[in-house]
């Protein structure tokens, strides 16, 4: 989207943030197609009782790929790709710290992820045993596939980790003079949070797929318990990597979101300090509250009420969010653009997500709720209307500035309510088939639960074709929007251009020779 075009070398060789970023976020626009696909046959085996389509092997493989694919292949290069083509021009560096390795850090990902979707033709099929893949089913009962599988977790965890070393060695090197930590943009903030948790738990997640290729080569009992080991041992470590992933998930959404609201509020946004205070609380909480996903395990009491309390108390920083977000738009001089529907959506929706989650932890209550379909219900209202909505409201929102075309306005709109409407006829009656007992991650079911599960399915189609609308007004902004200047992007309608000592144009920005 940057520069003169030099053919596919240009990608291969790119060092510029903005060719990067524009890569990260085409391989995360592909990987969601892909994970969809592997969620369309999902609800189209469920769309009604019986065994349909699909033998349940296969549907507990297309579970684990949905999962991995749509966390680790789509939503993750989505924000790595946002910080790679904004932070440089929000803090006003000329490009990344290390714009070298950032080449790097991209281009182990689609090996990564064809390591893993290859997993589909090997023999005993891709891995079977849930996105979570916990022992043994993944060590002692595991398809062949696994070892790939470990290496292709491996090759992410690596690009993640670099990615974002580079993150925070450009915030803390290359801000432009005057621009102190405390008059960063909110996107900045949440990213450079976001890249100190990545730091922290990528070697965590590394080590447990470690300890699972041990066990099934090497003879360990890491998680074995005929040898001694723990089953339950890889649930603590998974999840002390597992639930600060969350959260670096939706850190960078609250980010876009920070960024977008005083827009079309033409407003500052309300409470920065507090935001950022709020963010850094997060992080903090996130580390300590793992165990919440594994109430039914048999730990003690005293466990339970510890990670019980813990979870609530993270509730209170996503609030004070929540309530700075409303706070900014009460009295503002609010517009309903395209990215403001997306952001007010992505408030509403992700609050009634944190909702659920409150519901969850509670203890003596997820007993009954764990793994059901409410869990999935509440995790999808955070994970879908939560990164996924923001991640459309910022592409909206910067696509302007990325290419110099304005996106159609109408199709954007389209594109909203649609997805909007088929997100809720998709996830809302699960809550209820989960409160009735029906059990996640089975491909058939018992009479009662039909009618809500064809509601969801229909809502996931609906939802899928929302897309392919996103899709289409990408391409035709790119070659045939109508072109914009400067004046016209969204920051500047409001007279809240970020503030540097001197303008920096968009487009004519050149990296000085030493970075070349």
């Amino acid at each position: 989207m940057a520069g003169p075009d030099k053919g596919f070398s240009r990608w291969l060789l790119a060092t510029n943030h903005k060719d990067i970023g524009a890569l990260y976020l085409w391989f995360s626009f592909a990987m969601f197609l892909i994970g969809g696909s592997f969620a369309m046959i999902i609800r189209a085996e469920l769309f009604q009782p019986g065994l349909q389509l699909v033998e349940p092997n296969f549907f507990n493989q297309m579970t684990t790929m949905h999962g991995l694919v749509m966390v680790f292949g789509a939503i993750m290069p989505a924000f790595v790709g946002l910080a790679n083509y904004m932070i440089p021009i929000m803090i006003g560096a000329p490009d990344m710290a290390l714009p070298r390795m950032n080449n790097l850090s991209f281009w182990i990902l689609p090996f990564a992820f064809a390591i893993l979707v290859s997993s589909l033709f090997m023999e005993g099929g891709a891995p079977n045993f849930g996105w979570t893949f916990y022992a043994p089913l993944s060590t002692t009962y595991a398809p062949p596939s696994v070892t790939f599988f470990i290496f292709g977790v491996h090759l992410m965890g690596i690009s993640s980790i670099m990615g974002a070393i580079n993150i925070v060695a450009t915030i803390f090197n290359l801000r432009a003079p005057g621009m102190t930590l405390m008059k960063m943009p909110l996107f900045v903030w949440t990213w450079l949070i976001t890249a100190f948790l990545l730091i922290a738990v990528m070697p965590v997640l590394a080590g447990a797929v470690t300890m699972m290729l041990m066990d099934i080569h090497f003879g360990t009992s890491f998680f074995s318990a005929a040898g001694g080991g723990d089953p339950v041992l890889f649930q603590h470590i998974f999840w002390f990597f597992g639930h600060p992933e969350v959260y670096i998930i939706i850190l960078p959404a609250f980010g876009v979101v920070s960024e977008i609201i005083p827009t079309f509020s033409r407003k500052p946004l309300f409470g920065y300090a507090s935001m950022v205070y709020a963010t850094a609380a997060i992080a903090f909480l996130s580390f300590i509250v793992w165990a919440h996903h594994m109430f039914t395990v048999g730990m003690p009491l005293v466990g339970e009420l510890y990670f019980m309390w813990a979870t609530m108390l993270i509730a209170v920083p996503t609030a004070a969010k929540v309530f700075n977000w409303i706070t900014t738009m009460f009295k503002g001089s609010l517009t309903f653009e395209t990215p403001m529907l997306f952001s007010i959506a992505f408030v509403f929706l992700f609050t009634l997500g944190g909702l659920t989650g409150l519901m969850l932890a509670i203890a003596p209550a997820d007993m009954q709720y764990h793994d059901s379909y409410f869990v999935v219900a509440h995790f999808h209202y955070t994970m879908v209307a939560g990164a996924i909505f923001s991640i459309s409201a910022s592409v909206y929102y910067w696509l302007p500035k990325w290419c110099g075309r304005m996106y159609n306005e109408t199709m954007g709109k389209v594109h909203f309510w649609i997805a909007f409407l088929g997100f809720n006829l998709t996830f809302f009656p699960q809550h209820f088939l989960g409160l009735a007992g029906m059990p996640r991650r089975i491909p058939d079911y018992s009479i009662q639960f039909a009618d809500f599960n064809m509601i969801s399915s229909i809502g996931a189609f609906i939802y899928g074709l929302a897309q392919l609308i996103f899709l289409f007004n990408i391409i035709r902004t790119i070659y045939f929007g109508e072109k914009t200047t400067k004046e016209q992007t969204w920051e500047s309608a409001r007279g809240l251009e970020w503030t540097l000592p001197s303008p920096l144009p968009f487009h004519t920005f050149e990296r000085p020779p030493s970075i070349k």
